[in-house]
């Protein structure tokens, strides 16, 4: 049996996401910049001087020192900016940015990337999170994620030019590490990590991950927890900001992809993850997704 901790560690675990790099550089004099708009989950590592973190709806803005970095998990309406002040902060220019300069005094290092969370089961686990997170370079509990910290900062030394690919893998991990850390340090949050951590739902989701194959009707999940179903329904659906249904498409969507990639065929899986039409399961998995299984099977098989 799975106890809580460890299935909290196995959703994080779970978390599919691509790290890609859109700035490496330096500002100086006034600037401001945001990537505001793009509908897409960003991160800003301070790697040189400091800046300032605007987020539209809040007065005080928050100072970022080198070795700091915030993670924002949705596309918040925020700016990065030499200057302290909302106002003064809105006039600044958008500047273009220059290489790194170790010896610099002035200005502020940034390494920027966007992250791109799967669909499913990882879009579930992050829209139970907070909207941003912010590593602090003076956090006692920190210390993996200084320790990546520091390899990037290496990196950045690097000459004639760090390299994106491994600075796109450090941020990866870094954010993993920061991840855990917010996990652990945040005992209140919802979603799967709040289903994980109580006893009785534990159980449940526990089970759910181990048996996909099952037929799982709603009468079946609320006979595990012990409810009338009207009440476990209600009950589950607030712990998790989720239906049961909606996690346990999830779950099962992502047990086929790995069965996917560890090359079974669409029949064999179909039947894994409790599915007794083939195309049922092909219109889940594709709507899911974005390919039907064949076609991400193949994808993995050409990797």
């Amino acid at each position: 049996m799975i106890s809580s901790s460890p299935l909290v560690d196995w959703l994080l675990e779970s978390l599919e996401l691509d790290a890609s790099l859109f700035h490496v550089g330096r500002y100086c004099g006034g600037w401001h910049a945001s990537t505001h708009g793009l509908a897409r989950a960003s991160f800003h590592l301070v790697v040189q001087g400091h800046c300032w973190l605007h987020i539209e709806g809040e007065d005080q803005a928050q100072r970022l020192n080198a070795g700091d970095g915030v993670f924002l998990l949705r596309d918040l309406d925020y700016r990065l900016s030499s200057a302290e002040h909302r106002e003064a902060a809105h006039q600044q220019p958008r500047q273009p940015m220059t290489a790194l300069d170790s010896e610099a005094q002035d200005g502020v290092g940034l390494v920027c990337g966007f992250f791109h969370f799967q669909s499913g089961l990882s879009s579930l686990i992050i829209e139970a999170l907070p909207a941003r997170i912010i590593l602090r370079a003076g956090d006692p509990s920190s210390s993996a994620a200084r320790a990546l910290f520091e390899l990037i900062l290496q990196e950045c030394q690097r000459q004639p030019a760090p390299s994106s690919t491994l600075l796109e893998r450090l941020s990866h991990l870094l954010f993993l590490y920061v991840l855990r850390q917010h996990v652990a340090d945040n005992q209140n949050l919802g979603g799967l990590v709040a289903l994980a951590r109580h006893p009785a739902f534990a159980l449940l989701l526990e089970q759910l991950i181990q048996r996909p194959e099952q037929p799982w009707p709603l009468e079946s999940m609320a006979a595990c927890i012990g409810l009338s179903r009207s009440a476990f329904f209600k009950r589950f659906s607030e712990l998790a900001g989720q239906s049961p249904g909606q996690v346990l498409l999830a779950l099962r969507i992502r047990h086929a992809c790995q069965l996917l990639k560890a090359n079974n065929t669409v029949e064999q899986v179909c039947a894994a993850v409790g599915y007794q039409s083939i195309a049922a399961f092909t219109r889940a998995f594709t709507k899911a997704v974005g390919v039907q299984p064949g076609a991400y099977r193949k994808q993995h098989e050409a990797r």
